[in-house]
């Protein structure tokens, strides 16, 4: 039995072997099933395949379609595609990492809702109740509102998903 000789000491590691970059594939799929594909992605990447993923991502904000990063060709995840269950097809060509970068980062709760927006309260003691937005903290992810028929204004602070947006502020008025 042979063993590689270890480098000596202070001497220049040996050149790995060839680097491939990575690419990220945008997968389509049926409409709402991507969690779905993504989870049948990963199992079949564990269990069933030598196919490579390094990544899998299914932003909200991206209805229909599944994005992976694998050093993979574009033959081989047109492969892994057909067997997954909702999985459609591949999207022509690779997806550059600045084109998907702000998927990667997550959006605050509260962006999009400014003072005098109409919510609906989801969670908490007042579920169900309607209330108008005084004050957003974004840095908390929080907003104060008062109650929309309340005799007595009092200001309630809420985390910014136990919220639903019924009207926003019109600026034209």
């Amino acid at each position: 039995m042979t063993e590689t000789p270890s480098p000596a000491p202070g001497a220049p590691a040996p050149a790995p072997g060839p680097i491939t970059e990575n690419r990220i594939y945008a997968i389509k799929t049926t409409a709402k099933q991507e969690r779905a594909v993504a989870d049948s992605i990963k199992k079949a990447v564990e269990t069933q395949t030598d196919i490579k993923v390094v990544a899998i991502i299914a932003p909200d904000e991206l209805r229909g379609y599944v994005l992976v990063e694998t050093p993979e060709s574009h033959a081989r995840i047109e492969q892994l595609v057909e067997m997954i269950p909702h999985a459609r097809a591949v999207v022509k060509g690779d997806t550059k990492l600045e084109e998907v970068a702000h998927f990667l980062v997550p959006k605050p709760v509260v962006s999009g809702i400014e003072e005098g927006t109409i919510v609906e309260l989801i969670a908490g003691p007042f579920k169900g109740e309607k209330a108008v937005v005084k004050r957003v903290d974004m840095g908390k992810e929080e907003i104060t509102v008062e109650l929309y028929e309340s005799v007595v204004p009092i200001p309630i602070t809420v985390r910014g998903d136990h919220v639903r947006v019924v009207e926003r502020v019109d600026e034209n008025a």
